[in-house]
Formats: structure tokens, C-alpha cells, sequence
């Protein structure tokens, strides 16, 4: 997962008052906005048959076309990009809940068996979703002793380290399970390796857009759309943006989409961007696989408030981590 570097966008709000955004070809971002609406329904339809024409229909484009849109757009073939969302969801599932069978990964995915399933599994990561599971386990321990290593105080004073991040696991997580509303949402697509680029997102982009569009004290998101433990770096997405009301009118340069509401774990979280990957860890794997849920295909979302608040000299921000679940 990422995040903004939120403290370093506390600055003037007349700061971007005349910049402007760049000018985009109106053509091109409807075609950018079908597209989008496309991707949102795939996201949220994987466990169901998809079908060509139901996509197509979606983007209000010629079924008979849609295949050679889709492809220049993204770069694959729709039934690529569909079985490659499919396998990698699954591996996230598969590595973030050790009770998970392979075949119910599969069935939440859309897979008929978990025959076919595997096959395409170890065809895109050439190993078996069982050999995934205990590979993803190893590299999560093997994470949290090279960070013991690298930081030989830390692991001594794990207490007093927690008071700015998250990484000590003698300190319980501050959970809540919340019975979430659908918010509607306005937002920017950042594409790619996931880290300090995601935090000059927000800086470059994503600010100057909220106080363009009097954004600024809304509630704001940041959506991992992909887990970078599963996806191509090239390939992650983030949307980063804000709570808008139904009357919003968006500019050429914005998507919207509705995130979806239901039962969510949030988890606090206070420290730096290069340590919200280890609250994201703590939070999938050592309080998710004992609490009773498990995820489902919503979204992951760093969620920030107007009490969010921001360190500029140590780069600590606060946020609500925030993961999609359902029960057992």
C-alpha cells in the first residue's frame, strides 16, 4: 500500500489558487471515463460471470469494437486483464488468510474449479496457489526479522518506537469493525510502483486539483487499487481524492465512482510513508486471520479526515487504514 506525504500539503490554500490544470482533449477523457467505468465494474464483479458485451455496455461503446479499445487502452486483451485480476486478488486472499481453501479463493473469484483456477495461477506466477500461501508466509516473517535487524533499537524498545508508526507487535492493534456508508467519490489515477512517487502524486497533482475544485475540507481517500505483493509494479493503480455530493460536476481531468459501503476494519495509524506498509502487514496478517473475517472484493483505503493531521519535520501524518470484510 501507499500513502501521501500529507503533512508536507499543509500549506496556504491560495497557494494553487492560479496555477490551473492542464487543459485535456475532451474527447480523450470521456474515452479515459468509460474506460474507468469499466475497470470499477470489473473490480467489483469478479466472483460473477463478466461478459464482452455487458463491459462494452458499461462504456457505451460498440461490442463489436470494444475488444481493440480495451486492448490499445490497456495494454491486454480483456480476458487477459480479467484472469490476471482474478489470480491476483486470490493471491492476496490466499496470503493474507491462512484458513482460506484454494478452492473458495477460487470461487470468490469467479473460477469454476480449482483446477482451472490453479492452472492459471501458476501459469501467471509459475507456482501453485499452496506453494504461494507458504512463500507469502515466509517473506512476511522473513520482512519483520530483516526490520528487527536493520533497526536493532527498535527491537528492543518496540513500545516506544509504536509512538510514531505501527511497528511493534507487543502493542495490540486499535481495530474497529465500521458498518461503513457508500460515499461517492471524485478522484485522480496514479499508475505505478507504488512509495515516494505516490506521495509526489498527491503533492504535484492531487493537491492543486482539491483546491481547484473546493475540495479541500472534504474527507479525502487514497484506494490501492492492486497489491503490489500480486501485481507488476507497472501496473498498480491509486486513486487519490475526495468525498464529493451528487450536484458535483467533474472536470475533463476526474473520474468518479461510488466506494462501497458495508463492514470495514480500521485501523489508526500514525507514522511516516515509508512505515505504513508494516501497519498495512499487521493489519491483513496478524489481526485479520484471528478476528473472525475475511475480505471480500472491495477495495483497501487509507481514509483522512479533517482531523488528519501532519508532522512537516518528520514527515508523520495520521490516517485510518481501513480493509473490506465480511464473515467467516
Amino acid at each position: 500500500m501507499a500513502a501521501p506525504v500529507w503533512s508536507r500539503l499543509k500549506v496556504t490554500r491560495n497557494r494553487f489558487t492560479n496555477t490551473g490544470m492542464a487543459k485535456e482533449n475532451p474527447n480523450r477523457a470521456e474515452y479515459e471515463r468509460r474506460i474507468h467505468r469499466v475497470l470499477s465494474y470489473i473490480d467489483r464483479h469478479l466472483d460473477d460471470p463478466i461478459h464482452v458485451a455487458t463491459l462494452a455496455e458499461q462504456a457505451n461503446f460498440s461490442a463489436f469494437h470494444f475488444h481493440r479499445i480495451f486492448s490499445a487502452h490497456l495494454g491486454e486483451t480483456i480476458g487477459n486483464y480479467l484472469t490476471r485480476r482474478r489470480v491476483e486478488v486470490a493471491a492476496a486472499r490466499l496470503a493474507s488468510q491462512p484458513r482460506l481453501s484454494v478452492l473458495n479463493a477460487a470461487l470468490a473469484v469467479g473460477f469454476g474449479s480449482s483446477e482451472a483456477f490453479s492452472r492459471a495461477f501458476k501459469k501467471h506466477f509459475d507456482c501453485s496457489p499452496s506453494t504461494w500461501r507458504t512463500e507469502s508466509v515466509k517473506r512476511y516473517q522473513k520482512s519483520k526479522i530483516s526490520q528487527a535487524l536493520r533497526n536493532p533499537s527498535q527491537a528492543k524498545r518496540p513500545g516506544k518506537r509504536y509512538r510514531v508508526g505501527m511497528k511493534s507487535k507487543s502493542i495490540p492493534l486499535a481495530v474497529q469493525v465500521i458498518d461503513r456508508a457508500p460515499v461517492r467519490i471524485a478522484y485522480l489515477r496514479y499508475q505505478g510502483e507504488f512509495g515516494p512517487a505516490v506521495g509526489q502524486f498527491w503533492q504535484e497533482k492531487v493537491y492543486p486539483w482539491l483546491a481547484e475544485n473546493n475540495l479541500l475540507d472534504a474527507p479525502k481517500y487514497g484506494i490501492a487499487r492492486d497489491d503490489p505483493e500480486t501485481t507488476a509494479k507497472n501496473k498498480l493503480r491509486y486513486d487519490a481524492g475526495a468525498e464529493v455530493a451528487k450536484t458535483f460536476v467533474p472536470p475533463q481531468n476526474t473520474q468518479l465512482d461510488e466506494l462501497p459501503g458495508g463492514l470495514y476494519a480500521c485501523a489508526k495509524y500514525r507514522g511516516t510513508p515509508a512505515e505504513i506498509q508494516t501497519g498495512w502487514d499487521r493489519l491483513l496478517r496478524e489481526w485479520l486471520p484471528s478476528s473472525g473475517y475475511q475480505l471480500d472484493a472491495r477495495p483497501c483505503f487509507e481514509y483522512y479526515s479533517s482531523e488528519t493531521e501532519g508532522d512537516e519535520q518528520t514527515g508523520a501524518f495520521t490516517c485510518d487504514l481501513c480493509i473490506p470484510i465480511a464473515k467467516l
